[in-house]
């Protein structure tokens, strides 16, 4: 058993120790998940949901993962758009047979963490699913 007297010795050397683990200021990220939704009627028709991530101070937006996701189908085909400020629309993607969830169905691309493509700030990101002229969107904050 480990008496309080041992505990303390133990103890003390690690707390008075330097922090050298500790990320700097200027390396820390500010971590964002943004959502859209479009259509009408119940749900999101589509929708889409976009984790960014940034330095802060950085007027750039790095983009992990995307998820689009439509309700009220069966199947669809979908892909993510992208328009940086002061230009056309850009596909990010190629389509991607959305995987159906129960009432809805849903694709999504990258992983989470700080990878992906970066864009200035002020970008929209938009989910389009093929057939349905409407698109969800969202801005890169």
């Amino acid at each position: 058993m480990i008496t309080p007297v041992a505990l303390a010795v133990v103890l003390v050397p690690v707390a008075a120790a330097p922090a050298v683990w500790a990320v700097p200021a200027a390396a820390r990220y500010v971590d964002t998940r943004a959502r859209g939704c479009a259509g009408q009627g119940p749900g999101c028709r589509p929708g889409v949901v976009v984790h960014h991530w940034h330095k802060h101070g950085a007027s750039s937006r790095g983009v992990g993962w995307v998820y689009a996701s439509r309700e009220g189908v069966r199947s669809g085909t979908a892909r993510w758009l992208v328009k940086t400020p002061g230009s056309s629309w850009k596909a990010a993607t190629k389509w991607k047979r959305a995987v159906r969830k129960g009432s809805f169905v849903e694709a999504a691309w990258g992983r989470d963490g700080h990878t992906g493509p970066k864009y200035p700030k002020d970008t929209r990101v938009c989910a389009e699913f093929k057939g349905l002229s409407t698109k969800a969107c969202v801005t890169l904050k």
